[in-house]
């Protein structure tokens, strides 16, 4: 990926509906070359797909949060797994440093938060976790906040 490519990635992030000439015009190239650049990023692998991100004042699960897991040995990929049964659990990432794993949880309510954590304590494997809630957002290069 070029500096191009990583400067229209950071438009379509910003915003993936805009269209192909106001991204070209902002670019300076043309539709023909914006088109065919967003076209070998879909087919390349390197864009995997396009979604709507709602402010957290209207999603449905406004209470967010980031735990930090420690991992018993080796059980990574099984606590994994585990953890990609819950549906509260939007993303997972692996991590260096005391925690082995970051888990982005939404909740509807901080009692549900709460339930969510009990059952990710009962997890085989998992043997501490640490939960910070995400309060604000005030800036996201997911998308225009």
């Amino acid at each position: 990926m070029d500096d191009l490519d990583r400067r229209l990635v950071t438009i379509l992030r910003h915003d993936a509906r805009r269209s192909i000439s106001d991204i070209a015009a902002e670019l300076g190239i043309s539709r023909a070359t914006a088109r065919s650049r967003i076209e070998r990023l879909e087919a390349r692998g390197d864009i995997i797909g396009y979604t709507v991100i709602l402010r957290s004042d209207v999603d449905s699960m406004p209470v967010r949060g980031l735990t930090l897991i420690e991992v018993e040995g080796r059980a990574a990929d099984r606590v994994v797994d585990a953890l990609a049964g819950f549906p509260e659990i939007v993303a997972i990432h692996t991590t260096n440093g005391q925690w082995d794993l970051v888990a982005e949880i939404s909740a509807q309510s901080l009692t549900d938060l709460d339930a969510v954590l009990r059952r990710l304590r009962l997890v085989s494997g998992i043997t501490a976790s640490e939960t910070n809630l995400l309060l604000a957002t005030p800036r996201s290069t997911r998308a225009r906040l």
